[in-house]
């Protein structure tokens, strides 16, 4: 089944801000559906033709880091952070938007995990293993076309003094780490919720699963 087809014409503006903007997409007379999202309207997913539909870039990048230490088996590094629109601290891993560096640096969603990690723990040495996971996940496109690619980050680290939250900038609160062995990660996996009884996304779930079931 082909849904209708939606051109830049009955794409609709009724919000716009620096950071977040809502059209309506006018699909047929009389019909509305209203979508949140970060784009200019020449470059909404619903407008693009299947081609460059296949070829876009994400929004941002979300980073499963796992770091390893000589004195620890490997851990998922996840981070404490307010998330506004829940009203409280979620475990979360390192993410953040693309910035138009990276997307000129000839691996985007790859450049700005480096930039989100080193920003979000401090952690500025190369990693020994960086991969793209998957390049392009939508977030709920029942209400919003933003997308997350998610890309691996494996450090060999020899502590973790070095970890940091100093370059938190605009809205961001963060509120320390978490770091967890693969058997924690199938637990809070489990249970669903973080050692607070607090629920997380959906990509810290991505997180958790890919890691408790690699062989890192």
């Amino acid at each position: 089944m082909k849904g209708p087809v939606i051109t830049r014409d009955q794409v609709v503006p009724l919000l716009e801000t620096p950071f977040l903007k809502v059209v309506d997409l006018q699909y047929a007379e009389g019909r509305h559906y209203y979508n949140a999202t970060r784009r200019e309207p020449d470059q909404l997913p619903a407008v693009k033709s299947d081609e460059a539909f296949r070829e876009m870039l994400p929004d941002a990048a979300t980073c499963v880091v796992v770091v390893r230490t000589p004195d620890c088996a490997p851990r998922l590094l996840l981070i404490r952070e307010y998330r506004y629109p829940a009203g409280r601290i979620l475990l979360s891993p390192p993410a953040g938007l693309l910035d138009p560096e990276d997307r000129e640096s000839g691996h985007p969603a790859l450049s700005a995990a480096l930039r989100e990690i080193r920003e979000e723990t401090g952690i500025a040495a190369e990693p020994a293993r960086l991969e793209l996971l998957s390049p392009l996940l939508f977030s709920s496109p029942g209400m919003t076309d933003e997308s997350n690619a998610l890309v691996l980050a494996v450090f060999d680290l020899p502590d973790l003094k070095g970890l940091s939250q100093g370059g938190a900038s605009g809205s961001e609160c963060f509120d320390g780490f978490r770091l967890l062995t693969r058997e924690e990660a199938r637990e809070m996996l489990r249970r669903g919720t973080d050692d607070d009884g607090i629920f997380f996304s959906i990509f810290t779930w991505a997180a958790l699963s890919f890691f408790a079931a690699s062989g890192l």
